[in-house]
């Protein structure tokens, strides 16, 4: 079982609607050529968090709910398994550019009162927040050098 939320790039012209196909993808734990990954740890659902605390974007046109677990779902075809989810290189542009725009430390005020608690309270906020904005730097450069190449995400979502 993993804890960690896998993001990979994908050139649009190679990507296919197929679960098998996608899966495959994440066979290689190797980066090669323009197949970029970032991995997530166990506290991607917090980083979702953070990003669900961000000012409304014009509607119709929500990068922040795509950041972490946005994307179309490609089911697999064992039904229990989560789906992979896809997002298009329109959407990871839009994503890129969120994120590029964000405050981190205006999102990290608006969810800091719930994840405080989980991660050592006030006494651990500095270590808390270091972390959270290490993955969210780590987000940014991944969808920059996505968007700049043009290329799709394919998501993982940890089997529990």
């Amino acid at each position: 079982m993993s804890h960690y939320l896998r993001l990979r790039a994908v050139p649009p012209p190679a990507l296919r609607n197929s679960a098998t196909w996608l899966e495959r993808l994440f066979d290689s734990d190797v980066e090669t050529g323009r197949h970029r990954e970032e991995v997530l740890d166990r506290r991607y659902l917090d980083q979702e968090r953070i990003y669900a605390g961000a000012p409304p974007q014009v509607p119709g046109n929500l990068p922040r709910a795509q950041v972490v677990l946005g994307g179309r779902p490609v089911f697999r075809a064992d039904r229990h398994k989560p789906p992979l989810l896809v997002l298009t290189a329109a959407q990871a542009r839009r994503v890129a550019g969120f994120l590029t725009e964000a405050d981190f430390d205006a999102l990290w005020d608006f969810a800091r009162g719930e994840l405080l608690p989980r991660y050592g309270g006030p006494a651990a906020e500095s270590a808390t927040w270091g972390a959270f904005a290490a993955a969210h730097q780590e987000l940014r450069a991944f969808y920059a050098t996505t968007a700049a190449c043009g290329d799709a995400v394919v998501k993982w979502l940890p089997e529990v």
